[in-house]
């Protein structure tokens, strides 16, 4: 993360000043990661479960070969079908995909969930689970696998909500909105809790530009990017409301001497964000969801926003809507 926990003040040397001092080295309680690890395996697990469903060597069509034929009934789709080398587009529909026509017309809400336990091959897996397990453990052996299992499952969620206001005509699957939504904690909890930071302003670079590099991969074609902006913004709200640490002098109140203790837990801006970001991100979850299930289409109401995941070039054209 950042670095280091700082207090000005810390190292006074004044009446316990010393073990003050000492108490704010041990300020960061470090979690044993287990959470993260456990959604890993399911991601993994699932993909297994996909691939024995999907049993292409029976359901291929005459003139098509599966890949990796070895693998029987685990064995891929064709890549003219797959690239991503995975299961048929009928398959990741029938295990719970996103899909706009059956969440909105069939009542099938549980898909906004479903859909990020499943992934459209294994170079797609792999990639998420690497860098869930890059940006996650390290989160939750800071934060504690309650808030990061929320922020995980929540902005998975959001994700998908944004994804099927706009990508009606296509399956959308993966554990991108999640992955996005540890992302987005991570910046704001840099922001909430940016004084006991140190080479802060590298720190929000560094994430920053991790950040733009993995949007901008969302303009390609086939790349759902509504479901890494929503899962981003779900993550950097819930970050405000779940990751904001206490002021040192609060926690080492019953440490330190009577003139270096606070009366406030949080700092005045860390309430602000708290109840703004919890506002934010009610009034959205809420809007989302009505819009969705009554069958409204976000690109009536944002015309330009189709060029936030994919931009058509000479190479490449855009699926339309």
């Amino acid at each position: 993360m950042a670095g280091e926990d700082i207090e000005s003040g810390a190292g006074k040397n004044r009446g316990g000043g010393a073990n003050y001092a000492i108490h704010a080295e041990e300020r960061d309680t470090q979690w044993i990661s287990w959470m993260i690890p456990v959604f890993i395996v399911a991601n993994i697990a699932v993909f297994v479960m996909e691939m024995y469903v999907n049993n292409c060597p029976k359901h291929i069509g005459p003139g098509n070969k599966c890949v990796a034929r070895f693998l029987g009934r685990f064995s891929f789709q064709p890549l003219s079908e797959n690239p991503l080398l995975g299961p048929s587009a009928s398959t990741l529909e029938k295990m719970g995909g996103l899909q706009w026509t059956k969440i909105v017309h069939q009542h099938q809400g549980w898909r906004l969930i479903s859909s990020i336990w499943l992934h459209a091959g294994i170079i797609h897996l792999v990639s998420n689970v690497l860098c869930i397990a890059l940006v996650g453990i390290r989160l939750e052996q800071q934060c504690g696998f309650v808030r990061i299992g929320a922020i995980y499952l929540l902005s998975g969620f959001g994700g998908s909500i944004l994804s099927s206001l706009f990508i009606q005509n296509s399956i959308s699957v993966g554990a991108s909105g999640a992955l996005f939504g540890l992302l987005g904690a991570m910046l704001s909890e840099l922001i909430t809790n940016w004084n006991i930071y140190t080479h802060k302003v590298a720190a929000l670079l560094t994430i920053l530009v991790i950040v733009i590099i993995n949007l901008a991969v969302g303009i390609l074609p086939h790349v759902d990017n509504f479901a890494h902006i929503g899962g981003f913004l779900t993550g950097f709200l819930l970050g405000f409301v779940l990751l904001p640490r206490p002021q040192l002098g609060w926690v080492e109140r019953h440490n330190i001497p009577a003139d270096l203790r606070v009366k406030s837990k949080y700092k005045a801006y860390q309430y602000v964000l708290w109840l703004v970001s919890l506002v934010l991100l009610i009034a959205g979850l809420t809007v989302g969801l009505v819009m969705l299930f009554r069958g409204k289409n976000g690109y009536e109401h944002c015309h330009w926003c189709r060029y936030l995941t994919c931009v058509p070039t000479s190479k490449w054209k855009c699926d339309g809507e």
